[in-house]
């Protein structure tokens, strides 16, 4: 299953917005139609949105006319503005496009900064893999034989181009041979979990219980899930995480009984320089996500709507945060600082 991938020149990626019914590859070569696949949700999750912004630069530096080394780099930071503007809340996004401009700026002139930034453009695509496959490792550790688990939104390979992030944890804990199984939450309003995730634990072979967001916390009061395993898109120095609107609150009912609730994510995505969640930038989707469904007015004409994308879990509802280079526990300041510069994963 290849999420995002490179072929002569261009961009080609799963459609997001097509599954589950079918599977639809884009061609994509240029950063207005990049920046709207993001916008709309062609291709998205963190990690994979970091993906594609470090491809959407190689794209940006193929098209450039520049000849020069301080034009390119010009245009280039441009059509990293321009990316980074579609997705806020997603510090992954950034994160490549800062790595892929370093690139481009280490370079000796205008073409070698062009080989640069895709060479770094592949370089993060198949790092996504070796370090999804590091914290689902050490993830699938906190995972008991025989567990429910429940999952929430879409943290699986389409939404890292890799392995997988919460559904990485999962699908370890699968091929160890532990008998797990799943709830995964139908994540309103644009159905990641029922859509995506779903699909995703069904081809792996995990025995998967779709529910209604609204049903969680019955499972959760009546002792039918072990733990809880999400993703995030942002995690400040502090441990706070912000992740797909309605986490918070299984956080929340998760700390009522006693649940573990656990958060998988890349060191990419930890944003030290943020000490908390309540400086995280929130996205605001369109409103028509809420009001529609299937195309059909589910809502009346001219009501209000608020539909934020993500919403912030402090620090105190997450039991560990997993990583790649290791797992992060209370107290957050000291141990995500120390888990963003480690150099090894610690045994």
């Amino acid at each position: 299953m290849e999420i995002i991938g490179w072929y002569d020149g261009k961009i080609r990626l799963l459609d997001q917005t097509r599954l589950p019914a079918e599977e639809v590859y884009l061609e994509i070569d240029d950063i207005a139609g990049l920046a709207a696949a993001i916008r709309r949700m062609s291709i998205r999750g963190a990690p994979a949105l970091g993906v594609a912004a470090a491809y959407g630069l190689a794209l940006a530096a193929a098209a450039s006319p520049a000849q020069s080394h301080e034009q390119l780099l010009t245009d280039l930071r441009r059509a990293a503005a321009a990316l980074a503007a579609t997705r806020p809340t997603a510090v992954n996004l950034p994160w490549a496009l800062r790595r892929a401009l370093a690139a481009a700026e280490a370079a000796p002139g205008a073409q070698a900064s062009r080989e640069a930034v895709l060479a770094e453009a592949r370089r993060i695509h198949e790092e996504s893999l070796e370090v999804d496959r590091r914290l689902s490792e050490l993830g699938a550790d906190l995972i008991p034989d025989g567990a429910a688990v429940l999952t929430h939104c879409n943290a699986g390979a389409l939404a890292t181009a890799g392995y997988g992030t919460a559904v990485g944890v999962l699908r370890a804990a699968h091929e160890r041979g532990k008998h797990i199984r799943v709830y995964a939450t139908e994540t309103r309003p644009l159905l990641q979990g029922a859509r995506l995730t779903a699909w995703e634990l069904v081809r792996y072979g995990i025995p998967t219980t779709l529910i209604a967001d609204s049903a969680a916390g019955g499972l959760l009061r009546r002792g039918l899930v072990a733990c809880a395993v999400v993703g995030a898109d942002r995690i400040t120095a502090n441990g706070d995480v912000a992740n797909k609107v309605g986490t918070y609150s299984l956080a929340v009912l998760a700390h009522e009984n006693g649940v573990p609730f656990y958060v998988a994510a890349p060191t990419s995505t930890v944003d030290l320089s943020l000490t908390g969640g309540d400086d995280i930038p929130i996205e605001e989707r369109a409103p028509e996500e809420v009001t529609t469904f299937a195309g059909r007015s589910v809502a009346p004409e001219g009501v209000q709507v608020a539909n934020p994308a993500f919403d912030v879990t402090p620090h105190r509802y997450v039991t560990a945060i997993i990583t790649e280079r290791g797992i992060a526990r209370e107290p957050y300041e000291q141990s995500m600082s120390a888990v963003v510069g480690a150099t090894r994963v610690p045994t």
